[in-house]
């Protein structure tokens, strides 16, 4: 009876399907529920993994600045240390420490340790330093004084430091020393030099640091309130430094550094919890930088996200089961009523076999409403970039710049309007005073400065062109009144010295009818800014000052000038080489050069001072080329004449050196040689010494290989070929020693991080835009 009973309802029920599901709109109802259940499940999706890469890369970018900054300031102690040993090493009683047959003279050890204590309290980040006699294995330290003997000082066990010192100049490392009084060690980290007497290691210099105080740029405040834990490690993967409010155990940061491998970015999974990681690498100590954070909390709401969105597929198709069994009762009302709200478009938009209308019509009005408002929050970055376009030479085309003109700017009018110039006064100073994070913040400011105080009588619109530099617009509202631009930027800018503590100076065009004559505007306000190199800082320079004046002229001796310079600085002649540039100096003055001939002229001495350094030092020679043409002509060019007295005077101290001499004898062949395949052996051969002793003295005195400085040398070359010549570039990297054009773009974009070709065209635009900026605007035309 009961299996009857059940085979009546399976029958009945089979009825009604069949019964339903021949009606084509039910089928219809059907495959849209199912669709729609697809689509929910695959947006859902795609919304978390979207969402979490997009939330990883937007924590991991602020994490790894982060690390950067902490590695560069970190490695700047190092460098600032690595001298302050350099400078002992030099001083005549070390020298008299280690040679004098009565090494224990009380003069002698009075002067040294109070050369020493001067030394260390001078700098915020040096405990201590000890200097090392490896003949007769004595010591004298700061503060502990003298040892005739290491046995008889406390900490001496880091002597044996000399057999990793043997292949370079200079080593950091941790090592574990006694505390006084507690019988327990502490960690110190130490920098070691080895002091060279006739070519001989003679002795040790140990500078010891406080931790805290070399590590204390690791405690930049946290981009967010996520679990995050920040590591620096040694050469060995050795933590030298940790902090952060997550625990991350050994086990943890031993997996993350093996799947890291060379990648800066990593996903890990241990013991159940989502890793995020990212690294850095010093490229002086060989330091590990490494940020670890807890995914969990990022991506909380996210997976919340998820799961909401698949409940509501799961009540979608909940929801399309019950319309089916709706459907029969109201088949086509939301058909008709689509119908009547769709009266007025095309027909063909309607179908009776749609039963959704409704639905996708109210989607589309409110894409629609979506659109526009995107559209107006993007006004202002699309006139921006018009600015920009036409600033660079982008955008020359008169019908393009009318379109847009009339679509970016409605609120504007055909009415006179002007432009500044703005520009960040010794803007190498500048960056050294703020951080690069708050560069942008301060810009930003200098705009809401400008547009607060000029809003009442004008219309503005700042441009930031990047670096120094920002575009003001300007139109006044009334032109009745007393509207000269030039004042009204003077007034707005005085302001920020107060406010922003630096000064800024602008150049500002005439007043030119129409938008056509932007380009001509931007030209005459650089123009104008140019003379800051004659007036000085926090200067307002209209272009009706200046219009008058010489257009600039060529400098036909420059290249002599250049070449004798050159000379001078490696002969060691520091007298002689400040003499040919207080030479030029003074002509310019007397001459009044045009400002752009000068920051030409400036910026090819400091293109000469960072050839003729090249990689002696880790920094180059200091000067940014970009940063002169915002100094004035005292300022640079007394930053010019300290470079050039330091590295002549470097020079000087290296001549009668056996090892320098060879070394240069090496770079000297190299440059003969630049177009031949040649290997270190060819070189070392032309010295007369063997390779291996070649490659020992060249990376002694050059830090750096000899195949990297014959690589770095070549890459130069070719840079000027690009810059100078027409030359294809298979036939520049045949002329620099390579035989086939992949490797020699492979190896130049390693040296100079743009390929040969985007180098040449980045370079002569940047030539021909300046050459430009400074013709009549009826020649541009």
């Amino acid at each position: 009876m009961l299996i009857r009973w059940e085979m009546d309802v399976t029958r009945s029920f089979l009825k009604w399907l069949k019964f339903n599901f021949t009606n084509s709109q039910t089928r219809l109802l059907l495959i849209l529920t199912i669709i729609v259940f697809m689509i929910i499940i695959a947006v859902g999706m795609t919304t978390y993994y979207s969402a979490k890469s997009v939330l990883q890369q937007e924590l991991s970018e602020p994490q790894h600045q982060m690390l950067l900054i902490s590695m560069n300031d970190i490695d700047e102690v190092i460098q600032e240390s690595d001298k302050i040993a350099v400078k002992i090493a030099l001083n005549s009683n070390v020298y008299k420490f280690l040679t004098n047959e009565e090494q224990g003279s009380y003069r002698n050890i009075t002067e040294l340790v109070q050369f020493l204590g001067t030394i260390i309290s001078s700098t915020a980040y040096v405990k201590s330093a000890y200097i090392y006699d490896m003949e007769r294995e004595s010591i004298v330290a700061f503060p502990q004084g003298y040892s005739s003997n290491k046995l008889n000082f406390l900490d001496s066990g880091w002597v044996g430091v000399t057999a990793e010192l043997e292949d370079r100049p200079m080593l950091v490392k941790q090592r574990e020393i006694a505390a006084a009084g507690s019988g327990k060690s502490v960690s110190q980290i130490t920098l070691y030099r080895k002091i060279m007497l006739a070519g001989q290691p003679k002795g040790i210099i140990a500078i010891n640091f406080k931790k805290e105080q070399m590590f204390r740029h690791m405690l930049l405040s946290s981009v967010s309130d996520l679990d995050s834990h920040r590591f620096i490690l040694d050469n060995n993967n050795n933590p030298l430094y940790d902090l952060g409010n997550y625990d991350v155990g050994e086990d943890a940061v031993a997996q993350v550094l093996t799947q890291l491998e060379g990648e800066k970015l990593g996903e890990f999974n241990h013991e159940g919890k989502l890793l995020l990681a990212t690294q850095t690498i010093s490229p002086y100590t060989g330091w590990r930088y490494l940020s670890v954070i807890s995914q969990d909390s990022l991506l909380a709401n996210a997976q919340k996200i998820r799961d909401i969105v698949f409940v509501v597929s799961l009540l979608a198709l909940g929801a399309g089961a019950v319309a089916i069994t709706f459907y029969n009762t109201a088949a086509f009302r939301p058909v008709r009523r689509m119908r009547q709200l769709l009266s007025g478009y095309d027909r063909e938009w309607i179908n009776l076999e749609l039963i959704d209308m409704e639905k996708i019509t109210g989607q589309l009005l409110t894409d629609h409403a979506q659109q526009a408002i995107n559209l107006r929050q993007t006004l202002p970055e699309a006139s921006s970039k018009f600015l920009m376009d036409i600033y660079t030479g982008n955008m020359t085309g008169n019908r393009e710049i009318g379109e847009k003109w009339s679509r970016y700017f409605k609120d504007w009018n055909a009415e006179p309007l002007a432009v500044a110039i703005l520009s960040i006064d010794d803007y190498q100073a500048w960056c050294e005073k703020f951080k690069k994070s708050d560069h942008s913040l301060l810009k930003f400011a200098i705009a809401n400065i400008i547009a607060e105080l000029l809003s009442g009588q004008w219309r503005v619109l700042s441009v930031d062109l990047g670096r120094d530099r920002m575009l003001v617009m300007l139109q006044p509202l009334d032109l009745s009144r007393d509207t000269l631009a030039a004042l009204a930027i003077g007034e707005a800018l005085s302001g920020i010295p107060h406010l922003l503590k630096f000064q800024v100076s602008a150049g500002v065009s005439e007043y030119h009818e129409g938008f056509m004559r932007l380009h001509q505007a931007m030209h005459e306000a650089e123009s104008a800014l140019d003379y800051r190199l004659y007036l000085g800082y926090e200067r307002v320079i209209p272009y009706e000052e200046i219009s008058g004046n010489p257009l600039p002229e060529s400098t036909a001796e420059e290249h002599e000038v250049m070449v004798k310079l050159t000379e001078t600085i490696e002969a060691g002649n520091s007298e002689e080489a400040l003499k040919v540039l207080n030479l030029m100096f003074i002509r310019i003055k007397d001459e009044k050069w045009h400002p752009s001939s000068v920051q030409t002229f400036m910026e090819s001495v400091a293109m000469t001072l960072e050839r003729i350094r090249l990689n002696r030092e880790t920094n180059g020679c200091g000067i940014e080329m970009s940063g002169l043409r915002t100094m004035h002509l005292e300022a640079a060019w007394y930053l010019l004449q300290k470079q050039v007295g330091t590295l002549a005077e470097w020079f000087g101290s290296l001549q009668l050196r056996k090892d320098f001499v060879l070394c240069q004898q090496m770079i000297a062949f190299m440059n003969n040689h630049l177009e031949d395949s040649v290997g270190i052996q060819e070189i070392a051969e032309h010295t007369g010494i063997s390779t291996s002793l070649a490659s020992q003295l060249f990376k002694q005195e050059m830090n750096d290989t000899i195949h990297g400085y014959f690589t770095k040398l070549r890459m130069e070359h070719a840079c000027k070929l690009l810059l100078d010549t027409d030359y294809r570039i298979s036939e520049i990297a045949s002329m620099v020693g390579y035989q086939h054009e992949n490797s020699f773009i492979r190896v130049y974009r390693k040296y100079k991080d743009v390929t040969p070709g985007k180098y040449r065209e980045m370079m002569r635009s940047r030539r021909d835009s300046l050459s430009e900026s400074e013709l009549p605007y009826d020649r541009l035309m």
